[in-house]
């Protein structure tokens, strides 16, 4: 496929990921899927495989395990056995054999401790780098806001286990609630470009007062208040860096802005336990002076 057919492609492959997102506890067959990208289905199932690396159905499973995945962690209420059959699987038994031969954890292991690094590389889909070719890019003056963080240091791919950290010291402490306090991450640097292990991340609620001690790491902060551009971002948090380097590549030259001395930063306005991934909603800020 050369570059000009794989850029025309690109939409159409990316709009039936998000459908299936969308519809992941649905019936999903190859005809339906083609009609979703306007292709015929003898062509449409070699199409996606090369823009994936993966057949679609073997997609459909993937996207399923991984919003199990969260629930597992991110939800320990659940039952086990009903996060599998949420996941299309006829039994706990079958679940349990694919998340395993999937991730290389059962899923009550996966619960008790995920391992992160290994999770993260079965996403690295092959999806070409296409894009957006303007992006809404909007001023806004950010109020100060002292929150409760964690730091993160180390590869990007362990993020989520301080995320869960901070989950477990929210439900713990009753303080930063989620359902009415706003979530932010702020990355100090940029995970393409440093050594992992020197990769820095926030994550944040916002929270007045000092943080009282615990046994989470959870201390006290501020994100600092000041003129920020502002991108709103709709989609899976693994496309976030597309939207920051439009900012740094495409906006800022031409804006006649500078920047000011604090890192971007996302503020997450809903969460992957509660819609589908390609719902998500995020807001890029970028400090200015």
């Amino acid at each position: 496929m050369n570059a000009q057919s794989a850029v025309k492609q690109y939409p159409r492959m990316t709009l039936v990921c998000d459908y299936i997102n969308q519809n992941l506890d649905a019936e999903l067959s190859i005809e339906q899927l083609s009609g979703v990208a306007a292709l015929s289905k003898y062509h449409f199932h070699r199409l996606f495989s090369a823009f994936t690396g993966v057949s679609v159905v073997r997609f459909i499973q993937l996207m399923r395990l991984k919003r199990a995945s969260f629930r597992l962690v991110f939800e320990q209420e659940l039952r086990i056995i009903d996060i599998a059959y949420e996941a299309g699987f006829d039994s706990p038994e079958a679940f349990s054999r694919a998340f395993k031969r999937t991730f290389g954890q059962s899923p009550r292991s996966f619960r008790a401790s995920p391992e992160w690094p290994e999770w993260h590389s079965k996403f690295q889909f092959d999806m070409p780098a296409g894009g957006v070719l303007k992006m809404n890019v909007e001023i806004v003056n950010f109020v100060e806001t002292p929150v409760a963080r964690v730091e993160h240091k180390g590869p990007r791919e362990q993020v989520l286990e301080t995320v869960g950290r901070f989950v477990a010291w929210r439900k713990a402490t009753g303080l930063s609630p989620v359902n009415t306090s706003k979530t932010f991450g702020v990355p100090y640097n940029d995970p393409n470009t440093c050594v992992p292990e020197a990769f820095r991340f926030d994550v944040c609620g916002s929270f007045d007062g000092e943080v009282p001690a615990n046994a989470y790491g959870v201390k006290s902060g501020v994100i600092p208040g000041g003129r920020c551009a502002v991108i709103h971002h709709r989609g899976s948090h693994d496309k976030i860096d597309e939207c920051i380097y439009y900012l740094y590549r495409n906006w800022l030259p031409g804006s006649g802005e500078e920047l000011r001395d604090y890192p971007c930063f996302f503020q997450y306005l809903n969460f992957i336990h509660e819609v589908d991934e390609c719902d998500l909603l995020t807001d890029i800020y970028l400090p200015l002076k």
